[in-house]
């Protein structure tokens, strides 16, 4: 039956594929592709953390066999010989190996996605009895993660794909974007995603996700904008709605997922994917003109990226430079790679080498790490007795209270700048103590690589304007620094009062609201007052629907992911600054500046 699930659009475009489900699980569950060549190790895999189990239920069988009622009750026993049945269970055991083999999934995704199939039979059962023996499965399946735990392995590159199941029930054989009897395209579905999740998964072969919670300007959302793929967040209960296999559709510009679509439909949202990809095409004209207006300001269009392999996406979509190398997913995932927690001086001067060296001799912004909140490290996962982690120990705060982890970092990034113009850009910095301790510690790092006698280069410095109390007290910032960067997707965090990660008060989540329009317009105007660079490069700077009001207010500086760098090149090309700056003004004194920015110009 057909049904339609909405959520918040964060990267437009159109997926139709088979669902592929990742499922929550207790324990931290590694997902990735294996080889075909690996089948046979990952069903062993599953067959001896099965075998070790079943050794271990039957110790303590034997040892409740030797306690008395009072020590071991009947009903323990009973028990362990539920999870004994469970356990060698053909439905569990053979699923695991159907996912193995036809999908390729590791041995514990596979794991995790039969335990899934075989609950919900669970919950369709009459018996009340019957319905709760999914308990005990869960606590079956958690005692063979927990054998499996530690032999996990990076997610494979994209690996080959595999015909679709041929028991699948509801296959009719229709695959509406490759044509009869080819492989169908995968769509991802999940609770939530990390950001280091996310990196794994942007090596891989999903034409879309959905997950159940998030914001659009939620880190999750941002790395799915930076894989150009289609993406709906916060869609609440989707991924207990959808089942393995099922066909949906992710309309990445409605917000809006479609299960089991009917024929019709289908053929309505191919032709507007084909839509979608021809406007795409038509873009990539202006890949080499220059980003001018029609009155003749130039306009400088920058890329937003999250490893040094993303300049290569940036040069192909016409960027001038990087203007924001998110440099904390250097620092994410690691565990998964059996890599030490941190990334030493060494790795991290050859990951910023790598970037500049990409970008062929243009500039790159490097900002400090900003972990914290929705973006943990391996081993330091947010804590629950944490209120809200996004007012807490995060970003330049989190360097600052470790000055031997921000050393290594500014050390790596100093040496990096010695191959091509680099910017340094610290974040989230609201107090002047914070600007002396940073400044400090970049003098300290300058002068350990001096006794040292290594190569380092000089560096612009920067600071992000992304706390209200920051964009109140500018010329504090423009006396200590050469330019500043407006992250407005903490900045609108911070003034509205929203957690830009929680889908509950997603609605509120609003770029137009007059308050935050105001502490951008005044940044801008005081940087050009002063002479100095401004840019910015939060979400706002890559939606089309901010270029016109952007331009009127002066800004000249735009960083967004490199998938969104046409698209604003082409309002930049159809617009006239010396008109838009009269407007500019009546949107900032609007009560709903909403409205004049949709408003046809």
């Amino acid at each position: 039956m057909t049904f339609a699930v909405h959520g918040l659009p964060v990267a437009r475009g159109i997926a139709i594929g088979r669902a592929v489900l990742v499922v929550s699980s207790r324990i931290d569950v590694a997902h990735y592709f294996v080889k075909p060549e690996q089948i046979e190790s990952e069903i062993d895999r599953v067959r001896s953390a099965r075998n070790a189990v079943a050794d271990e239920l039957t110790k303590l069988q034997a040892s409740v066999a030797l306690m008395g009622p009072s020590e071991a009750p009947h009903e323990l026993a009973a028990l362990l010989e539920v999870h004994q049945m469970l356990l060698q269970d053909e439905a569990l055991s053979g699923g695991v190996k159907h996912w193995i083999t036809e999908r390729l999934y590791n041995a514990e995704w596979a794991l995790t996605t039969q335990l899934e199939v075989i609950a919900r039979q669970f919950d369709e059962m009459e018996d009340a009895y019957l319905r709760e023996r999914k308990a005990d499965l869960e606590q079956v399946v958690e005692r063979m993660l927990h054998r499996m735990k530690g032999t996990a392995a990076v997610l494979a590159p994209t690996p080959p794909r595999r015909k679709r199941a041929a028991h699948s029930d509801d296959d009719d054989g229709h695959d509406p974007t490759s044509g009869e009897g080819a492989d169908a395209p995968l769509v991802l579905i999940a609770h939530d995603l990390s950001p280091a999740d996310m990196l794994q998964f942007k090596k891989s072969v999903f034409a879309g996700f959905v997950t159940d919670v998030g914001g659009r300007t939620s880190h999750t959302a941002i790395v799915a904008r930076s894989m150009d793929i289609p993406a709906v967040v916060g869609a609440r209960t989707m991924s207990q709605l959808v089942r393995q296999d099922d066909w949906v559709i992710i309309d990445g510009d409605a917000g809006v997922v479609i299960v089991d679509p009917s024929p019709i439909i289908l053929a309505e949202y191919g032709f507007k994917q084909r839509q979608g990809e021809l406007e795409r095409g038509r873009l990539t004209r202006l890949r080499h003109k220059p980003a001018v207006t029609l009155d003749g300001e130039r306009v400088e269009l920058l890329a937003n990226i999250e490893m040094p392999e993303d300049t290569l996406g940036a040069v192909k979509a016409g960027a001038v430079g990087v203007g924001l190398f998110r440099s904390e997913f250097l620092f994410m995932g690691r565990e998964a790679q059996r890599l030490t927690r941190l990334p030493d001086e060494e790795e991290q001067y050859l990951a910023y080498r790598r970037a500049v060296e990409g970008m062929q001799g243009m500039p790159v912004t490097i900002r400090t790490i900003d972990v914290g909140a929705d973006k943990p490290l391996d081993g330091k996962a947010v804590r629950d007795d944490y209120l809200n982690p996004a007012l807490g120990l995060r970003a330049i705060r989190w360097s600052l209270a470790d000055p031997a982890m921000f050393l290594t970092q500014l050390r790596a990034i100093l040496r990096a700048a010695s191959h091509g113009e680099i910017h340094l850009l610290i974040p989230m910095l609201a107090h002047a103590s914070e600007i002396r301790q940073t400044l400090a510690l970049i003098e300290e790092a300058r002068a350990q690589l001096d006794r040292r006698g290594a190569v380092h280069g000089r560096v612009k410095l920067g600071a992000m304007i992304e706390i209200p109390a920051a964009a109140l007290t500018l010329k504090t910032f423009l006396k200590h620094f050469d330019f500043l960067s407006i992250g407005t997707n903490d900045l609108i965090q911070y003034t509205l009062a929203i957690d830009r990660a929680d889908e509950a008060v997603a609605h509120l989540y609003d770029p137009a609201h007059p308050a935050v329009l105001r502490l951008v317009a005044e940044t801008i105007a005081e940087c050009r007052r002063q002479g100095k660079g401004v840019s910015v490069c939060g979400e706002m700077a890559g939606d089309v629907n901010f270029t016109r009001l952007l331009l009127g207010l002066g800004l000249r500086s735009f960083s967004m992911h490199p998938s969104q760098i046409l698209a604003v090149k082409q309002e930049v090309l159809r617009a006239d600054t010396s008109k838009l700056e009269a407007w500019a003004q009546d949107v900032l004194a609007a009560e709903e500046p909403a409205a004049l920015l949709a408003a046809p110009r």
